[in-house]
């Protein structure tokens, strides 16, 4: 019986691993069509997002079963309450990397003067969310430390974006109002961004509660 439960649980790693490796290729096309105008990395960065909602009803169902047809101990359960709350974060991660896709098909902004600090930040919280769930499959406390540390940098560059587009607004004497929207469209892409910094220090956090918790267990042995 444990043996099938072992094997459940490896099913249930490998498909976090899977849903974190969709996010972080909606974010990536959601970007190149940001910086290239490219409308089939749009289309892709959407169709990848609802391909997470399938996923993210096959984690729960597997979660379900393991809860539901298995014997788990307390640390099982910790890790399946883990994964259940990492998955909901995940599937907002692709929600927002499917706006600024579909953002990237409305507008123009190609030529924004951003666009480099936009895709630094893109490739911050990419690296986070890989090493938000390796944190998790490998247990490793250390590195979802340095997930939430990798946090402070996508923030400042926020704020680094945020100044350059107030400005570029308030600045020099061009004041068109195709401007102005590139400008609004541009920061709301970079929160969005932001956000998913969000929620992939809401992955460690979920990852560090288990083993907080495990922690305390072992403790009291």
């Amino acid at each position: 019986m444990r043996e099938k439960f072992e094997s459940q649980l490896k099913e249930l790693n490998d498909s976090l691993i899977f849903m974190g490796a969709q996010c972080e290729d909606c974010i990536t096309y959601a970007t190149q069509a940001l910086l290239t105008g490219t409308e089939e990395m749009a289309r892709r960065a959407v169709q990848i997002e609802r391909e997470s909602d399938s996923r993210e009803r096959e984690i729960q169902a597997l979660c379900m079963k393991l809860l539901l047809q298995q014997q788990p101990v307390a640390s099982d359960l910790r890790a399946i309450s883990a994964a259940l709350r990492m998955i909901t974060d995940m599937e907002r991660i692709a929600d927002q990397g499917s706006d600024i896709a579909e953002i990237s098909r409305h507008v123009d902004l190609t030529a924004s003067k951003s666009n480099v600090h936009i895709a630094e930040m893109a490739d911050s919280v990419i690296k986070m969310l890989t090493n938000a769930v390796s944190a998790f499959v490998r247990r490793d406390e250390r590195l979802a430390l340095q997930v939430q540390a990798m946090d402070d940098i996508v923030d400042e560059l926020f704020q680094t974006v945020k100044k350059e587009l107030v400005d570029m607004m308030c600045g020099g004497k061009t004041r068109s109002r195709e401007i102005a929207e590139q400008a609004l469209e541009t920061l709301m892409i970079a929160k969005y961004l932001e956000r998913i910094g969000d929620h992939t220090v809401n992955i460690t956090e979920a990852v560090l509660s288990m083993l907080d918790h495990s922690a305390e267990t072992s403790d009291g042995v």
